[in-house]
């Protein structure tokens, strides 16, 4: 037995999952992404919902640098109502779609992936479920199936860790795979790349060891808290929409993610001043804005939270609490190690007040209760490009 929820639970099991999928990731990666794919693409567009979405966005820095090819991330409605019908037509298979979804049967990213193979685009469905609608939509399927939790954590429902971790290594893979038969990686270098990733196992181990004490002390100190806001730019934007997502889901409290330098223009007019504020730098082309963006939360009297390197010294210093990363982290690979420290931090915060996973799916929250506004998996989807 054990006092530790379900999610803090499910997090425990982060690194060993990218110890387990690392391998077979990068042996799907290179079946679906075969030499033609990888040479004849001139633009990459990266298509989820959700925590999906949120994978997608941190990934583009990778694919920038990775596979030096311009990569976009789109919500999957955004990308099948308003970008599909446009793709750039530069000849066959130079734009490459790949379509995220764990489950494989959300429906604006099976009708995203639908209408930009429509549209003469490669479309690769990544997903954990062969079988699925996804799939079947996809011109290659990029296998990405899960292994299953341990049997005594089956069956709990909790916000998703696991799932969001798969789908943000499947898409390094990806670009690994992709800028190595493209000649923009060495095998050398990419082979170099695929071990770091697997370090980050013991990278993550050490985060949550490091972090875990401090968000209990947050959770503790700030329980007058109903309002958060999560901050970072470039990948760590992504992991800052799927920080306030987990939050969100796991305490019921308002949250929402804010890029860095739009926090500047928007967050710093809010009241009350002491609204908690979880700024993520990896040390990146993002450090001496994030640096001057602390000093500005630090002087209205945000209370914040700074998620930075272990031996990071200016931002820390204007913090209230600092949530450290062991070691560190290439900048387009952050996304994996510095969503951790949030998703503790909601953990925590849903099991000091109490709260129910998602609300119980109450209030409204089923399909019948909102009529229909909860449908993600059958919702109407349409199957020709508006123009």
């Amino acid at each position: 037995m054990t006092d530790r929820s379900p999610m803090h639970q499910q997090i425990d099991t982060l690194p060993e999952l990218v110890r387990q999928i690392a391998g077979p990731f990068d042996a799907s990666a290179r079946a679906a992404f075969n030499f033609e794919v990888c040479t004849s693409a001139k633009r990459v567009y990266l298509v989820g919902c959700g925590d999906s979405y949120h994978a997608a966005y941190g990934a583009e820095l990778a694919f920038h640098q990775l596979a030096g090819i311009a990569a976009q991330a789109f919500s999957s409605m955004t990308f099948s109502r308003y970008q599909a019908g446009y793709l750039p037509k530069t000849g066959p298979k130079t734009n490459l779609m790949i379509a995220v979804s764990v489950s494989g049967v959300v429906t604006r990213t099976i009708e995203a992936l639908a209408l930009a193979r429509q549209a003469g685009a490669v479309g690769v469905a990544l997903t954990g479920a062969a079988a699925s609608p996804l799939a079947q939509a996809g011109e290659t399927v990029f296998q990405t199936t899960v292994p299953p939790l341990p049997d005594e954590l089956r069956g709990m429902v909790v916000p998703g860790v696991r799932s969001y971790l798969a789908s943000q290594v499947a898409l390094y893979s990806a670009a690994i795979r992709i800028g190595e038969v493209r000649g923009h990686l060495t095998t050398a270098a990419a082979d170099k790349l695929r071990a770091e990733l697997r370090g980050l196992a013991e990278v993550m181990e050490e985060t949550i060891t490091l972090c875990e004490p401090v968000c209990r002390e947050i959770a503790a100190e700030w329980a007058d808290m109903g309002e958060i806001v999560f901050v970072g730019t470039g990948p760590l934007y992504g992991a800052a929409m799927f920080s306030a997502a987990k939050f969100l889901e796991a305490s019921g409290d308002s949250a929402l993610a804010q890029e860095t330098e739009e926090w500047a223009h928007i967050q710093y007019f809010g009241d009350p001043a002491p609204i908690p504020t979880v700024l993520l730098s990896a040390g990146g082309f993002d450090a001496d804005r994030t640096a001057e963006v602390a000093e500005a939360a630090r002087l209205i009297g945000r209370r914040l939270v700074a998620v930075v390197p272990k031996h990071e010294a200016v931002i820390r210093a204007k913090a209230v609490k600092v949530l450290p990363v062991a070691g560190a982290v290439r900048e387009c690979f952050a996304p994996l190690v510095y969503s951790i420290p949030a998703e503790i931090l909601a953990a925590e915060r849903a099991q000091a007040v109490g709260a129910t996973y998602f609300r119980g799916f109450g209030g409204g929250r089923s399909d019948a209760g909102s009529e229909g506004a909860s449908r993600i998996r059958d919702s109407h989807r349409i199957d020709s490009l508006l123009r």
